[in-house]
């Protein structure tokens, strides 16, 4: 037994000699993994992520990095056709809104409340989804209801499929008849 207790403090006395001490390099890795933007990435937890003001801050050497090389810019169309589409809804000026967003393309058909004029609805949307996506894309907006179902039928397509390339032109050019 009197053996026992110096080997024990002793392993204590390492075990304790051996940790890392070093606060500067730990609370400089805790500011760094704050500003990570990957690790904004995640769904907020509560409300109060959703209100934080978006900041990030890279070295070059981060940049430059290998893992770097393998990223790339992409739009989520759904959540952009999502985003346009409940913004429209929150006005009183519609009833039902239907909206595809393609590589180069948004596409809205929409029931439009019976007290809204025909013009202004269609300048709601455009202008709705115009403020939410980016300038190169080409906006369409028409109230012909029937146009909903034909703009549904392409919900599953991808930008790499060459053949609902016809469909979209003849929507376009439906909703450009209807104007």
């Amino acid at each position: 037994m009197k053996k026992i207790v110096p080997i024990g403090f002793a392993a204590i006395f390492l075990a304790t000699g051996c940790m890392d001490n070093d606060t500067a390099t730990n609370e400089r890795d805790r500011i760094q993994n704050q500003l990570d933007p990957n690790n904004e990435l995640q769904a907020p937890a509560d409300e109060e992520l959703d209100n934080r003001l978006g900041y990030v801050r890279y070295s070059k050497e981060q940049i430059n990095n290998d893992t770097e090389d393998q990223r790339s810019m992409r739009m989520d169309r759904t959540r952009m056709a999502d985003m346009i589409t409940r913004t429209m809804l929150r006005a009183d000026a519609f009833e039902e809104v239907a909206t595809l967003v393609t590589d180069e393309e948004v596409l809205i058909a929409y029931e439009k409340s019976n007290d809204t004029d025909k013009e202004k609805a269609t300048q709601i949307a455009e202008k709705t989804a115009a403020s939410i996506m980016p300038s190169y894309f080409d906006i369409y907006a028409t109230d012909n209801t029937n146009l909903i179902d034909d703009i549904q039928s392409l919900h599953n397509s991808t930008t790499t499929e060459g053949d609902y390339d016809n469909t979209i032109e003849k929507i376009i050019q439906q909703m450009e008849e209807s104007k």
